[in-house]
């Protein structure tokens, strides 16, 4: 175990996009874990976009930080040490902790990775929270029947990729829309979406129509902004627009407001609802069930888009927003000993 313990700060809000004069990096003591409490050294940890509203003093469906404290994320790591009954030395767990090379939680907030499932790294993505996003919120939000056409944007992400891929296992028709040929040519060669779009080129609505002929049954939204409303002019009677994110948005400091689109809902009697996978909590072992035999024969592939150091993981979060990730971005702090 190392001496000190690296750690990432809040060390301003930001306003607009964030730079790297938002972050702190300290060292600090190994921390000690108390009673019924674990010490965890980090070996994966994502970045996420929804970590950009806890930078905001502003109310959200996670508690946002505050100036000065450690970030937190997303972690798997392995026991070092441990006062909780469950866990022992070498166990590899997975947990909300913090942007640190060690971090103390109580036993009861880990949950176990079994390195012989899959790579560790994938309790993370496609067999974590973006996989059980994508499972929960295309299956019991947005309703896919076979036949239907569903249109993905934010497709070639961490959740985006898992919903076309679950889409078509229902026996729809999947259109993915991402910003790069790069990601497009993944979904359509390796993930076997049926077309997608590039919405850095051309006209995204053109393109959409071309694909959709028989328009959209179910939109699953990861992106919001000017692809949101290209699709929202091809919906069908009925459809359900599921909405997961928002990244367009995020950083701007001037979002429209009002419902602009909303009167394209009348005609077509959709049914918009938004999806957090905390909901579903008391059945994740389902989707993980589900999500796990699918990674086991192909049916769901996935990819990672890894930064090496916690030291970077400034850069790899920022890069989400200029859309560099393909597949679950995450950092690689350590290996297992």
């Amino acid at each position: 175990m190392g001496d000190t313990n690296r750690t990432w700060l809040l060390a301003e809000r930001p306003d607009g996009r964030p730079d790297e004069g938002c972050f702190e990096f300290v060292e600090r003591d190994v921390p000690e874990p108390g009673r019924d409490e674990v010490l965890v050294r980090t070996l994966y940890m994502s970045v996420d976009p929804y970590m950009r509203g806890r930078m905001r003093d502003a109310e959200s469906y996670a508690e946002p930080w505050e100036v000065g404290d450690p970030m937190q994320a997303g972690v798997v790591g392995e026991v070092v040490e441990s006062n909780h009954p469950r866990w022992t030395e070498g166990d590899v767990v997975n947990g909300e902790l913090q942007w640190a090379d060690y971090a103390v939680a109580g036993g009861h907030e880990l949950t176990p990775v079994d390195p012989d499932v899959a790579p560790v790294s994938t309790a993370l993505g496609v067999l974590g929270m973006p996989g059980m996003t994508a499972y929960f919120g295309l299956l019991d939000v947005g309703e896919p029947k076979p036949g239907d056409t569903v249109v993905v944007s934010g497709a070639a992400g961490a959740v985006g990729s898992v919903v076309g891929q679950v889409a078509k296992e229902a026996g729809c028709r999947v259109v993915g829309v991402a910003g790069a040929e790069e990601k497009i040519d993944w979904l359509t060669d390796e993930l076997g979406f049926d077309a997608g779009i590039n919405y850095q080129e051309g006209d995204v609505h053109a393109e959409l129509r071309a694909a959709c002929p028989d328009g959209v049954d179910v939109y699953f939204d990861n992106v919001g902004g000017p692809v949101t409303d290209a699709v929202f002019r091809e919906l069908n009677v009925r459809s359900r627009v599921v909405v997961c994110g928002q990244i367009a948005l995020y950083n701007a400091t001037d979002v429209p407001t009002g419902p602009r689109k909303l009167a394209q809902l009348i005609q077509k009697r959709a049914k918009v609802e938004g999806v957090l996978v905390s909901d579903y909590a008391d059945r994740y072992g389902e989707a993980a069930e589900r999500l796990g035999r699918w990674v086991a024969d192909g049916t769901v592939q996935y990819r990672e888009t890894v930064t090496e150091g916690l030291e970077n993981a400034p850069d790899a979060f920022l890069g989400l927003f200029d859309g560099v990730n393909i597949g679950k971005q995450v950092v690689h702090v350590a290996d297992r000993e």
